[in-house]
């Protein structure tokens, strides 16, 4: 069976049921933390303990009771194939848990798992629960406070909302639930076939990548798409395709993937922006494989979407990485 572009998403990938149902019920987190069938996924330091298999990277997947104090419990969902872990429909919870404790449960650094850049190497499941966990974390750390009324929250509705005390009922209007940053992304090929890159202020020279940027208020991600691309680079877009998404929650984003084609007037050198363009450039097949295979440019990590879509253009995999 061919490869399709979703087969190199690492992190839309899953193997999880989020039973949204099952987690509204009221009690639910309480009841799934005092089963010792349940299983945990621990994040310490933002990163996933992994389970102290040689063979392959996988998490490790704890009952309740081996992980001591969490400062914050999460209901991910239901697994939905049998596993080391258990049955199919086994509930599996995120624990957050402060750098002591993280170090008591495992000290080696090397049994933290860094989803940036190691979810490309875990299976569909774990790749899921590690971007469902982090995403749901990272918004907890930054939704303290209510937006509308700067009251402290609290986290309710298994992790999945967080209201002012006192305002349990939604139709208080002082729920605040998860939210995601949409981010266009998009590989641009001109009229030669080839392929714009460029090199963000902020990396090493070396580096390089597609271009990409949040949507606006009011704007599609086809806009966005045709904005982003001529601010940092002048090049005018003529044409968009969707080639997929897939979460980053680093913080709080979701990539939409898409290949344009510049338009027939476009001049035939991008121009960079200066500001968080240090340089963009067209690149063709062959010049781009070498440079990366040599190490003159260093491409995005295989856990991101910028490769998927650098390499769907390249028609196969290409050496080197970030």
């Amino acid at each position: 069976m061919s490869e399709t572009f979703f087969d190199r998403l690492p992190l839309s990938r899953t193997a999880v049921d989020r039973d949204a149902a099952g987690r509204d019920v009221p009690g639910a987190l309480e009841a799934a933390w005092a089963d010792p069938a349940t299983r945990v996924l621990v994040l310490g330091r933002r990163k996933a303990l992994l389970a102290d298999d040689p063979g392959r990277l996988r998490l490790g997947l704890l009952p309740p009771a081996e992980v001591p104090d969490p400062q914050l419990v999460l209901y991910l969902g239901r697994t939905l194939e049998v596993s080391e872990d258990g049955p199919a429909g086994t509930i599996v919870l995120a624990a957050l848990v402060d750098d002591a404790t993280a170090d008591a449960i495992a000290a080696d650094d090397s049994r933290w798992a860094d989803l940036r850049t190691q979810g490309a190497t875990l299976d569909a499941r774990d790749a899921g629960l590690f971007t469902e966990a982090l995403g749901l974390a990272n918004w907890h750390g930054t939704h303290g406070h209510s937006p509308r009324t700067g009251l402290p929250t609290v986290a309710g509705r298994s992790g999945w909302v967080r209201y002012p005390e006192g305002h349990e009922e939604e139709s208080s209007g002082e729920h605040v639930f998860p939210r995601t940053d949409p981010a266009v992304i998009v590989g641009v090929v001109d009229a030669r076939e080839r392929l714009l890159l460029a090199s963000n202020v902020a990396w090493p020279e070396d580096r390089y990548s597609v271009v990409a940027g949040f949507v606006e208020p009011g704007e599609s991600f086809e806009a966005a798409v045709v904005r982003e691309v001529w601010e940092e680079t002048r090049v005018p877009v003529a044409s968009t395709e969707y080639l997929g998404s897939q979460p980053w929650p680093f913080p709080a984003s979701v990539m939409i993937g898409f290949l344009a084609r510049t338009a027939p007037h476009a001049a035939p050198e991008p121009e960079a922006d200066g500001i968080e363009i240090r340089e963009a450039r067209f690149f063709e097949r062959e010049e781009l494989a070498e440079a990366a295979a040599a190490g003159r440019i260093r491409l995005p990590g295989r856990t991101s979407i910028a490769r998927a879509i650098i390499e769907h253009w390249y028609g196969g995999e290409l050496q080197g990485d970030w």
